[in-house]
């Protein structure tokens, strides 16, 4: 019996305890080298971490990896049937991870070690882990035979700019001078990992091809697989390949705790595990027998009526895999992000799929003019509902969605409509599940993560990566390199960095600006100098790709090259902003401040780009508010249908629905961002389906599993019988507006008049000159506005033309001359007609065409 997931086929999973097998499944004889008595054996049952399901570890004083005879012991599966039977001296997992509080590399006292096969199996090279991990994980080790050290990269490494002098951020921002100190620290162990990754694995080239070394290596003549866990007493590799048979396939360790086997291939040259098996790896740990997902698998999958995930073999043929057509394009000048999600991008309530997101989506927002898509939730993660935030499997793309060539389809897709494809990467934290991520991997408390409490996100209830730690780095840098070398993304939005770079992970903390909050003994070094490599990394091999930080603290020097001191991202993600007008939506029109809306939309470093927005996924989730749905509530319902007289909360909300996002885009930074629905206002929230959850404090309910407000009603925006066609026709005006004069990234920006009484905004950006009247209902005629430069000015986008839903109060073939004269400290100026509750943007009208700058059909 066989069924079907994402276009592979799979056989039924037998029970993973019970095995018919005694031997090596090519009927050669393993050594037996952890055969025990059993008889006596007690089990604890340790309930995992897992969020999706009730699930066990299984923990024993004197532990068996592989069950043998029923003669003389018994089978795990008959030990689970006693879950009540408690451990005498189980060993305690808080008391393993007090030996290793302070996890930290000390690369300095470790040799490297290159030494050769002695099977004939050809080189790997060693694992270099801390001399601390080494010796606590020498002590747990089994003894084996063979030596096993990394290959060396037979291709000439690739030179990534080295570490410069680092002082150039106090010539950019001398009031850095007096944190001097922790700037020259923080650089001088940048530079001291560059030269030990140089020294010991080659650079950072060959150190962030980890996944050429880690995880499943198939070759002509076989298949390698290799794995990280110095925690592990035993290893082997079990899976449909060899019917889930323990004894198989046993690993062998070096002195790193890197576990391997190599599978030759079969009689008839066929593969040894056939593209598509599931696989796992069985570890007898510190904590029990773990049944783990490899934690550099490529592809995982949830089977029918199975809870945990499992990992996937996957290698298709040649003639599977998809080949890339087009080339990726370059960096725009100003990035114009559509934030989207595949598994809510359908119209339906359901999981929508890669192959329909390349159909149907992409094309949409190619036509509403935006240059780049960011894809969230790419990275495996088990449970649903965390918008892909508590990641399980680092390498695997969401199986939810299609399989890794439908994904691959995808971004070809988009680079042939010329799309930049960024995704949103999260190395800021882990789910916490146990069975099929990366929580208590080899049984520890610090494997990958810190120890204690430091480890463990309160909020989050995720894990937290130790970036101190040398084959976590490794591991991460690895897993940035494989997405944009594999797949051809063309950067990434890091996630969670605040959480990142601060001990307190910037939890109940009120940023003020002050540089001490920066530079202090809150600061996580080693992640700020992480941040630091993987932005080498990314810029050094791939250096059109854009990185993206999520940063809400405002930290210094964070988009600033590494070689000059900084953090090295492309663009800080502005987030004041969108927290800023839902401040401002609570509170009445006559209370809107325009000082301090202009001051949120321009506080900003300079040097420093910033994404901004004026709403992303965060305040679309359930329990917060789009802003349509802060402006217009329940009127949603039942007056956005054009036969319907309006209400005045639906025409206060279209038209400020529009100045929002226009001064949003025209003030607030060097790249803009929305998210998918949200260009048209987007009604209710989003809610992925769950299910109640219980907690000490009571019952969440949950919504019984409905995919109802999971989904974007793109019909919405694209019927001509409801407002919304409106908004959207605005959102791609405001794109091509962008498009065409390119004022995001023009160096001249002024902004003249700041006028509280009137409600008005002018300022000018690039060569165009922006009008908004925030007023709620003074229109002033002959109002006059300052401007930079002589000439005629004509109207090239107006939030009040009626094909956007506005009440067509200007004439769009007006012409605007200027007279000479200071005036709001510009040297000449113009009369204009300013309507209430509008935006207007005026051109010289030798830049603009005959038509004004108004959309096609979306």
């Amino acid at each position: 019996m066989v069924y079907t997931i994402s276009g592979i086929r799979f056989p039924v999973l037998p029970s993973l305890y019970k095995s018919g097998f005694r031997c090596d499944r090519r009927t050669a004889s393993l050594p037996f080298f952890l055969k025990k008595n059993t008889s006596r054996k007690t089990l604890a049952i340790k309930f995992s971490h897992d969020s999706d399901s009730t699930s066990s570890t299984i923990a024993e004083s004197d532990k068996v990896l592989i069950p043998q005879d029923q003669d003389n012991s018994t089978s795990l599966t008959d030990q689970l049937e006693t879950p009540d039977i408690i451990s005498e001296d189980a060993q305690s997992i808080e008391e393993l991870a007090m030996e290793d509080e302070e996890d930290k590399y000390n690369i300095d006292e470790v040799a490297s070690s290159y030494r050769e096969i002695e099977d004939g199996q050809g080189s790997v090279e060693s694992s270099l882990v801390d001399v601390k991990t080494n010796a606590r994980a020498k002590k747990a080790s089994v003894s084996v035979d063979k030596k096993v050290k990394i290959e060396t990269d037979e291709a000439k490494p690739k030179i990534i700019p080295p570490p410069g002098s680092g002082q150039k951020i106090y010539e950019i921002d001398p009031s850095l001078l007096g944190h001097r100190e922790h700037l020259d620290f923080r650089y001088g162990q940048y530079k001291r990992l560059r030269e030990d990754i140089n020294k010991y694995e080659g650079g950072l080239d060959i150190f962030s091809r980890g996944y050429e070394k880690f995880g499943f290596i198939p070759s002509a003549t076989g298949v390698t697989y290799r794995e990280w866990a110095p925690g592990a007493k035993s290893a082997a590799l079990i899976g449909d390949f060899n019917n889930w048979n323990p004894n198989a396939d046993v690993m062998t360790r070096n002195e790193f705790g890197v576990w391997e086997i190599f599978l030759p291939n079969n009689v008839d040259g066929s593969p040894p595990i056939p593209h598509g098996s599931r696989v796992k790896i069985r570890m007898d740990t510190p904590s029990g027998i773990k049944d783990s997902i490899p934690a550099w698998i490529k592809f995982a999958v949830q089977a029918p009526g199975e809870i945990p995930y499992s990992g996937i073999y996957y290698d298709p043929p040649e003639e599977e895999k998809y080949v890339f057509k087009h080339p990726q394009p370059k960096r725009p000048k100003s990035l114009r992000i559509y934030e989207s999600h595949i598994g809510m991008s359908s119209p339906e309530p359901k999981i929508n799929t890669y192959a329909n997101f390349r159909d149907d989506v992409l094309p949409r927002i190619k036509r509403l003019g935006y240059n780049a898509v960011q894809i969230m939730a790419i990275q495996e993660h088990s449970y649903y509902a965390s918008f892909g935030y508590h990641v399980t499997n680092f390498f695997a793309p969401s199986s939810r969605f299609g399989t890794p060539e439908e994904l691959k389809s995808l971004i070809d897709r988009a680079h042939e409509l010329g799309l930049l494809v960024l995704m949103d990467i999260v190395h800021s934290h882990a789910s916490n599940n146990t069975l099929d991520g990366l929580n208590m991997f080899d049984g520890t408390d610090n494997h990958y993560f810190h120890p204690g409490s430091r480890g463990h996100h309160w909020m989050w209830d995720s894990r937290l990566f130790n970036y101190g730690s040398w084959e976590v780095l490794r591991y991460l840098l690895s897993n940035a390199r494989w997405w944009l070398d594999e797949y051809k993304f063309d950067g990434f939005r890091f996630d969670g960095v605040t959480s990142m770079m601060y001990t307190h992970h910037g939890l109940q903390v009120a940023f003020t600006g002050n540089y001490s909050e920066y530079f202090g003994f809150a600061t996580d070094v080693d992640a700020v100098v992480y941040l630091m490599l993987a932005n080498d990394v990314i810029h050094g091999l791939f250096p059109e790709a854009v990185t993206i930080g999520e940063d809400v603290s405002g930290m210094p020097t964070f988009c600033l090259p590494t070689q000059d001191g900084g953090v090295g991202f492309d663009y800080r993600l502005h987030m004041a902003v969108a927290d800023k007008w839902i401040e401002i939506l609570k509170e009445k029109d006559e209370d809107w401040k325009m000082g301090d809306i202009v001051h949120s939309l321009t506080n900003r470093r300079w040097l420093e780009k910033c994404v901004v927005y004026a709403e992303s996924h965060d305040q679309a989730l359930v329990g917060d508010k789009t802003i349509a749905f802060w402006l217009m509530d329940k009127d949603m319902y039942d007056f956005m249908a054009l036969d319907r007289p309006s209400t005045p909360l639906i025409d206060r909300g279209i038209a400020l629905h529009k100045m929002i996002r226009l001064i949003t885009i025209g003030l607030g930074g060097d790249g803009y961002l929305n998210f998918m629905g949200n260009e048209f206002g987007h009604p209710e929230w989003i809610d992925f389906p769950r299910g109640d959850q219980k907690l000490p404090t009571g019952i969440i309910p949950g919504n019984n599993y409905s995919y109802d407000k999971c989904r974007r009603r793109f019909d919405l925006g694209d019927a001509d019988y409801l407002r919304y066609q409106g908004m959207q026709a605005f959102d791609q005006a405001m794109q091509h507006l962008e498009e065409k004069f390119g004022f995001m990234t023009s160096e001249h920006q002024y902004i003249s008049r700041k006028n509280e009484g009137d409600k008005i905004v002018v300022f000018e950006r690039g060569n165009l000159v922006f009008v908004f009247n925030f007023h709620w209902s003074n229109s002033y005629s002959d109002y006059r506005v300052g401007c930079l430069t002589p000439g005629k000015y004509k109207i090239v986008l107006d939030s009040d033309d009626p094909l956007f839903g506005g009440f067509g109060r200007l004439n769009h073939a007006a012409e605007y001359f200027t007279s000479e004269g200071w005036y709001d400290d510009r040297p000449r100026s113009f009369l204009v007609y300013a309507p209430s509750r509008t935006a207007v943007v005026y051109a010289l009208a030798d830049e603009v065409e005959e038509e004004p700058v108004v959309p096609g059909e979306p």
